[in-house]
């Protein structure tokens, strides 16, 4: 009973572990910084017809409202909504998402530090180490899918998180996919995907190295039997 409860604990610690990575991983990038960096090399400005103050003064304001809210997405150009209301409900969607992520991540930090606590260091930073694993593995094997099949996988993704429908737009007439065209969001999750692997990496190097130091001092505490010499009585 002891053991199953030790294999449950070492899963769930492994996928908070995982949960965290991926959270602290994306975070960086719904930054302002990277989200213009990434539209220009996109080329929203041909795109949209705006300049490009004006691209990254919309941008923030979709940002805003996508972190800290109201998620109004109502942001004007020349007193035009730049979002229709489809637009401006699925970018909703996407805060409804991100919003289940780092409540999912919140739970993890606290599964771990619960779990930090835990006397089986060995069991514990292995557990640490085997979902840093499985992330690399479980991120470099949808980089390879993605790499030939972006399109597809981007679909999927949104079959799984958004309602049916809700998230077709023509790239000719909706503002929400000219500012974060195709290509925004194939490069920013390749750099994302590489994030998560180093992240990931390091912290399976530091689980490693806590593991093994567990072990040894393991080792240490366990007393030595030494052996007894037989011996003959001579008379």
């Amino acid at each position: 009973m002891n053991d199953l409860r030790g294999r449950l604990a070492s899963v769930l610690i492994a996928i908070a572990t995982a949960l965290v990575i991926v959270t602290a991983s994306v975070t960086p990038f719904l930054s302002q910084r990277w989200v213009s960096f990434a539209q220009e090399r996109a080329q929203v400005t041909a795109w949209t017809g705006f300049t490009q103050e004006q691209v990254d003064a919309v941008t923030a304001s979709i940002l805003h409202d996508l972190i800290f809210g109201p998620p109004a997405f109502d942001v004007e150009v020349d007193g035009v909504p730049v979002l229709k209301e489809r637009e401006q409900q699925h970018m909703r969607d996407v805060r409804t998402v991100f919003g289940g992520l780092y409540v999912a991540a919140a739970l993890s930090v606290v599964v771990l530090l619960v779990a930090s606590r835990w006397r089986d260091r060995v069991r514990l930073w292995g557990a640490v180490k085997g979902g840093s694993i499985g992330l690399i593995v479980g991120t470099a094997v949808l980089g390879v899918v993605g790499f030939v099949a972006f399109d597809q996988l981007f679909e999927v993704f949104h079959e799984i998180f958004f309602p049916a429908g809700s998230y077709d737009f023509d790239p000719a007439t909706d503002r929400l996919v000219q500012l974060f065209p195709f290509q925004f969001w194939e490069e920013s999750a390749m750099a994302v995907g590489v994030v998560i692997i180093v992240v990931a990496a390091l912290v399976a190097w530091v689980a490693r190295r806590r593991g093994a130091r567990a072990r040894a001092q393991l080792a240490s505490a366990v007393p030595s039997v030494a052996p007894v010499a037989a011996t003959s009585d001579a008379g």
